[in-house]
């Protein structure tokens, strides 16, 4: 770790400050002003410089002011940053988004990623709380006449999927009727775990009995339940990164948006330990090459034996930490809240 005097670390946490502000270097008679302690403009100079060769500023080019390093963002951070309290009006306008009627747990994680981009204005990333430990509530087919019908599934957390397919002509209702039945007594109260796992031993055989070819069915239900069981990923904001990015060519942009796209790589990107700590990664420690002149700040919300969930905020590596921080911090609250509050409506159904 670097040493750094006590003068070095005001100076240090200065010009961050300022630069995040206003986005120009700054210079030693910018911070003449702006230090709570009396020194010259040389002094400063000299500080600044020492600064530049630990490796924590650098130079825009020769006679300018000093922009902090990524090496500087990172000691900041680590180091001089106090998380901002959250502005009056920017809870306001949490609770107010969130203050409104949700179909699906879908829709509320959905609507985080809006609201979260738009109150940093950057992008915004949202998963919903992991679904390992959810169990199958119920399962339902409605005809929709012409041989095609739909299919239900609902989870104990209020998750609710459904598909449309086509049955063949020659299974009757009566098979079909049949069949729901053994899922719903057979399947219904199972963790979606351990309902995979019944649908790789017993269950094919006893729904063998009343349909001729039972894995066609049992494929149209297995995807429902994987698109259930499987993590989902909200994105707010993606225009937004045509503001601070700064990437010089249309491909680069188009692969960005791409990444946002896959699943995969996002999982990679916002993976690592769900603990309750605020992350904040910083070009090259963003595990795709794709972000290295970015940061990322991602936190955990926990809706309790609902599982945890994640946030995340993608900017510049100028980005106002202390701000940006204290806004996920309270972001993760609200929203771990308004789930909560969620899954009690249903369960007082």
């Amino acid at each position: 770790m670097v040493l750094l005097t006590d003068r070095e670390l005001l100076i240090l946490k200065a010009i961050v400050q300022i630069y995040t502000d206003d986005g120009q270097p700054v210079g030693s008679k910018a911070l003449v002003s702006q230090l709570p302690i009396h020194v010259s403009s040389a002094t400063i100079r000299n500080e600044m410089a020492t600064l530049e060769e630990k490796g924590l500023l650098k130079k825009t080019h020769s006679s300018s002011g000093r922009v902090p390093s990524i090496k500087g963002y990172r000691y900041y951070v680590d180091n001089l940053l106090k998380p901002d309290k959250v502005q009056s009006s920017d809870l306001r306008r949490i609770r107010s988004s969130f203050n409104q009627q949700f179909q699906e747990i879908d829709d509320i994680v959905a609507e985080s990623a809006d609201m979260l981009s738009k109150l940093t204005s950057y992008t915004a990333f949202t998963v919903k709380p992991e679904l390992k430990d959810a169990k199958l509530e119920g399962f339902r087919l409605v005809p929709l006449g012409n041989h095609r019908v739909m299919a239900i599934l609902v989870t104990d957390n209020g998750d609710v999927q459904n598909r449309t397919f086509k049955v063949p002509s020659s299974v009757n209702p009566e098979a079909l009727e049949s069949v729901i039945r053994i899922i719903n007594d057979q399947l219904v109260g199972l963790t979606l775990g351990e309902v995979f796992k019944r649908l790789e031993t017993d269950i094919p055989m006893q729904i063998g009995k009343y349909i001729e070819t039972p894995d066609g069915f049992l494929d149209i239900f297995e995807d429902v339940l994987k698109k259930s069981a499987t993590e989902r990923f909200f994105v707010g904001g993606r225009l937004n990164l045509l503001d601070f990015s700064k990437q010089p060519d249309v491909s680069s942009l188009r692969s960005l948006y791409s990444l946002m796209g896959r699943s995969t790589d996002l999982a990679d990107v916002l993976g690592g330990s769900l603990d309750q700590n605020i992350q904040v990664q910083i070009g090259n420690e963003i595990t795709n090459n794709l972000l290295k002149n970015y940061s990322l700040i991602t936190a955990t919300y926990d809706v309790d034996q609902h599982g945890k969930g994640v946030i995340a905020i993608l900017g510049p590596t100028s980005m106002p930490y202390s701000r940006m921080i204290g806004l996920v911090g309270a972001f993760r609250t609200e929203l771990a809240q308004r789930l909560i509050d969620y899954y009690h409506d249903i369960d007082d159904i």
